[in-house]
């Protein structure tokens, strides 16, 4: 199979692509505007493998991406090309609407038209698997799952730009019968995750003895979702799911803010017993929480389960004690994003 991933310099797409070189026989072509968090360093070990090609593409840019399809002839597209941070939409949402919404149409209407070329056996074959967030939901209260049948109900700039982007894949799907598929995960912690987002800059920060901030009380909650089940998990829903569907992606492992800060303190504590910082929990300071905050999601992963049989492989413990142990032993590549536009600051405060 050659298939096209957008975004495969980001933190999930990079894993997806990893898996698929190292995991399967796929021929794969990344598609990556390289912004800010897209970094070529985390696909160092699978870069010189002859099924791994490279493009430094914008999928807002038409014919940028008509000459990729032209070129490539893909079996499939896997879109996971977007502006992702929460704190970064509400500073600037504009990114987040040019890239989540015009983008993904630009790269629809290019697939749909390149789909459309093909002879018969190949159209049947073609597959277009949308990335999506759990974040589209809105705010559960403290009982409940998201389950596929969930209303949308997206509360910040970021969910709302991601909330149109399936939409407009669900309605290509019924509009032109182009065969989609959507999947829409938890919130994805690993190896190589660009340390804005809380694990790696809890990690970080730790390391350096820098505050470790908490927004608010730290009762926000979440379901945590080890990249590398979630590399698997897309792979399995492109092969086998359902033209049309939606499958939800979750790792079964709710935790409050707090309580991943914490966890990780301990874990830092016993792997660096000697750290002039341990322990690492009197670095917890709690501050000021993020405008429209969602106060709890959770995913019911059970239909993906039944119908295609995954399940995650690590636990909340096992996949915390690789990443932080991954984030020890690769000083050099978040050392070489921390020297690049990304110091650690508070986002998303609105003003």
């Amino acid at each position: 199979m050659k298939l096209i991933v957008t975004g495969g310099a980001g933190f999930i797409g990079s894993a997806v692509i990893r898996y698929l070189i190292n995991e399967t026989n796929t021929t794969v072509i990344n598609i990556d505007k390289l912004t800010y968090a897209g970094n070529l360093d985390s696909l160092a070990p699978v870069s010189n493998s002859s099924r791994y090609h490279f493009t430094q593409t914008d999928i807002c840019d038409t014919k940028a991406l008509q000459k990729v399809f032209t070129q490539f002839q893909p079996d499939a597209v896997m879109h996971l090309a977007a502006e992702s941070h929460v704190d970064r939409s509400i500073d600037g949402p504009a990114e987040f609407i040019n890239t989540n919404i015009v983008g993904t149409y630009t790269l629809l209407e290019t697939a749909k038209n390149y789909w459309q070329t093909l002879d018969n056996k190949a159209k049947e074959k073609f597959r277009f698997h949308h990335v999506s967030t759990d974040e589209v939901y809105g705010s559960l209260g403290k009982t409940g799952l998201f389950t596929e049948s969930t209303s949308y109900q997206p509360n910040s700039p970021y969910s709302a730009s991601k909330a149109s982007s399936d939409h407009l894949v669900r309605a290509w799907h019924h509009t032109y019968k182009f065969p989609v598929i959507t999947t829409n995960c938890s919130n994805n912690y690993g190896s190589y995750q660009f340390p804005e987002k809380l694990i790696p800059l809890i990690i970080l920060n730790a390391l350096e003895g820098k505050p470790l901030p908490v927004y608010g009380k730290g009762e926000n909650v979440r379901d945590w979702l080890y990249v590398d089940d979630h590399a698997r998990a897309l792979y399995l829903v492109l092969k086998q799911g359902k033209l049309g569907e939606t499958y939800n992606i979750g790792g079964h492992n709710e935790k409050t803010n707090l309580e991943v800060v914490q966890t990780l303190c301990t874990i830092l504590d016993e792997i660096l017993p000697t750290s002039p910082h341990k322990p690492h929990n009197q670095l917890i300071t709690f501050v000021t929480d993020r405008p429209g905050h969602d106060l709890r999601y959770a995913i019911d992963a059970n239909y993906i389960q039944k119908t295609l049989g995954w399940l995650p492989q690590e636990t909340f413990d096992t996949g915390l004690r690789k990443t932080v142990q991954w984030y020890l032993e690769n000083r050099e590549w978040w050392q070489r994003v921390r020297d690049g536009s990304y110091q650690g600051e508070r986002l998303g405060l609105g003003i």
